[in-house]
């Protein structure tokens, strides 16, 4: 039997350890070694036991953990997932964990509903599971970790049924769709920051929850010559305009005459994510075709493999991640095992490929 992926809980918060520690023990692959109401006994405990994940809230006593996750990445890095609750405030520090090395920030676990409480759960164990396989710098992995078992409970033809003829749209404007998980979001800084003002509109799905897109399209659009901004529904996907898919809700293209934009809606999680790539990729494959560009970057799962197939059936260029450069080579290696990627790249590639195919 393979290897329980040991975790450490850190949170001050006695019912949220107890909750987390009964919806993560709740997973076969998972087992929580310990829990720790501060880093000071966080640290006590990893002296004794390296943890092959933590989860890491934010706002603790003795010592915040911000703080804490700066001297762990630095000294001994160890992959974290930061869990936090959704108040603006608390989304720009969550930020600050990602430049920090968290692998991966998520919500706290909703308890008012048993659908919201499902889902919170299959996104907590999916967060543990892409971090345990996250690459981090002076960590070495002595055994392979457990075997990642993803089963979508839909497919993107819950939320947009697959087009029955193959799209060969000519008049409309070029764009591109970009899809990412975990390791995304300093992927597509670097991506972004590397493009010219005068690119194609770029929508994005990054697999991130309610609450935290905003700060991150923010974040980007400070350090981008590009206007990036959360997206709204009905919002115009435009040259120099990068559209992020909110956390929480699907994004789709539409198209109405040469123009698009972008729809916003709820609906089931399709692959376990809401937002889908694969939902966006199949929109765009509908009513771009081959004006379309698709890029599928790292992440665990499969998550827009089969949508960027369909985008290169429409005639669409697409592009996937490599594995050297890649967090977690999950998403892109799926798109590559199908044949959907007409060009495999590294990240630094991705950027002078596109600068040289719209200039």
């Amino acid at each position: 039997m393979d290897k329980k992926i040991q975790v450490l809980i850190v949170d001050d918060s006695a019912v949220v350890r107890q909750s987390l520690t009964s919806i993560l023990e709740s997973d076969p692959q998972i087992e929580v070694m310990g829990t720790a109401a501060d880093p000071i006994i966080a640290v006590k405990k990893i002296m004794k036991q390296i943890p092959d994940v933590i989860t890491l809230d934010i706002e603790m006593p003795r010592m915040d953990g911000l703080t804490f996750l700066r001297k762990i990445m630095s000294q001994h890095p160890i992959p974290v997932v930061v869990i936090s609750s959704l108040t603006q405030e608390g989304t720009e520090v969550a930020m600050k964990a990602l430049e920090y090395g968290a692998s991966e920030i998520i919500g706290k676990p909703a308890m008012n509903a048993a659908q919201f409480f499902n889902e919170s759960k299959i996104m907590l164990c999916d967060a543990v599971k892409a971090a345990s396989q996250a690459k981090l710098s002076r960590l070495k992995i002595s055994s392979t970790p457990p075997a990642m078992l993803v089963k979508p409970k839909y497919n993107a033809d819950i939320i947009l049924e697959r087009a029955t003829l193959k799209s060969r749209i000519v008049d409309t404007e070029k764009m591109i769709v970009l899809g990412a998980s975990t390791g995304g979001t300093e992927a597509i800084r670097l991506l972004l920051k590397n493009l010219p003002p005068r690119m194609p509109g770029i929508a994005i799905v990054q697999h991130m929850p309610e609450g935290f897109t905003r700060s991150f399209a923010n974040s980007l659009n400070a350090n981008s010559e590009l206007e990036v901004k959360e997206a709204e529904d009905g919002d115009r996907l435009y040259q120099g305009r990068v559209l992020i898919a909110p956390g929480n809700c699907h994004m789709l293209l539409k198209r109405t005459g040469k123009e698009y934009s972008v729809e916003i809606k709820t609906g089931p999680l399709v692959n376990r994510h809401r937002p889908s790539v694969d939902v966006l990729f199949r929109s765009a494959a509908r009513y771009a075709g081959q004006n379309a560009t698709g890029i599928l970057l790292t992440g665990m799962g499969a998550d827009g493999a089969k949508g960027l197939l369909e985008l290169k059936e429409a005639g669409a260029d697409t592009i996937a991640q490599d594995q050297a450069t890649s967090v977690v080579y999950g998403m892109p290696k799926e798109a590559a095992k199908l044949g959907a990627a007409n060009d495999i790249l590294a990240i630094s590639e991705i950027a002078p490929f596109l600068v040289k195919k719209f200039f």
